[in-house]
């Protein structure tokens, strides 16, 4: 009974140290939690440690992220609207290529940065990225369009990687200064989630700023982008699926499909609401 009550006090203590004192959200104290549970189950079943069984009442919250990614018609402009692209300067324009590359492929970042031409393979006049992801030592070989090809023969075939070098939150900071140049600034509300209590999370907590959807995009966007891109274009579910590398029960991956079919429900609706304006003439 000691001992119980010692560990529920320290999970309400250890706890209320990461939600007050760090002003963490749900998700980290929720993997801080699930580390000790395994921890704990590590001792009793591999080291045979009898530590008790009192860490399976520790509680992990745990909270839904809101998936941000490009829709169709916004890739389509990035893509083709070589106006924009001439506007912009030598460094946005190479992250734009990255961008669009990623948007495409549905490689993570990780992935991105380290392709080279050894990646792409020529069969019956057509061109193929084939890749084994770092993450997760998946095989991933997918049909690449022809604006892909042009993106890559823009730049030197002597390099060791495809695009030129750059660390991860410098291409995050162009990323966002890429997609304010286009215009997406319209607010959006963001909210995190303490204790399962939804709190607003503002750019600029004393003047309570919003933020705007070119803050909110990283280069996470270009994975998310590229799934939810093929989805929302009715490419069969299990094909996506093997392009990402996802596991068919993989929670991640239908919230994509809901995100896709809210999409689609949209079009829909636009078709539906054309539809009434049809009337027979006589």
């Amino acid at each position: 009974q000691a001992e119980k009550k010692y560990w529920k006090k320290f999970y309400t203590e250890f706890t209320n140290y990461l939600y007050e004192d760090c002003d963490c959200f749900d998700n980290y104290v929720g993997s801080n939690i699930k580390r000790l549970r395994a921890f704990f189950n590590y001792l009793n079943e591999e080291r045979e440690l009898n530590v008790g069984n009192f860490h399976k009442s520790f509680y992990a919250h745990n909270e839904e992220i809101e998936i941000i990614t490009l829709l169709p018609e916004q890739l389509n402009f990035l893509i083709y609207n070589k106006e924009f692209e001439a506007a912009l300067p030598d460094h946005l324009q190479k992250t734009k290529d990255m961008f669009v590359f990623g948007c495409t492929v549905a490689l993570r970042v990780s992935d991105i940065f380290k392709l080279s031409t050894s990646n792409i393979e020529s069969v019956n006049g057509k061109h193929y990225l084939k890749v084994i992801s770092q993450k997760t030592n998946t095989f991933t070989r997918v049909v690449l369009p022809d604006y892909a090809m042009e993106i890559i023969h823009k730049y030197p075939k002597n390099k060791k990687t495809i695009f030129p070098e750059i660390s991860n939150a410098r291409f995050n900071l162009n990323i966002k200064s890429l997609i304010e140049r286009t215009g997406w600034t319209d607010d959006r509300t963001k909210s995190r989630h303490r204790r399962g209590v939804p709190v607003a999370v503002y750019k600029n907590e004393k003047s309570k700023t919003p933020y705007r959807f070119c803050d909110l995009i990283t280069s996470h966007t270009m994975r998310r982008t590229a799934i939810t891109t093929m989805l929302c274009l009715n490419m069969p579910e299990n094909l996506v699926r093997k392009i990402s590398g996802h596991a068919p029960n993989s929670k991640e991956f239908f919230r994509y499909v809901q995100l896709s079919q809210r999409y689609m429900d949209t079009e829909t609706e636009k078709m539906f609401d054309q539809l009434k304006s049809k009337e027979l003439v006589a």
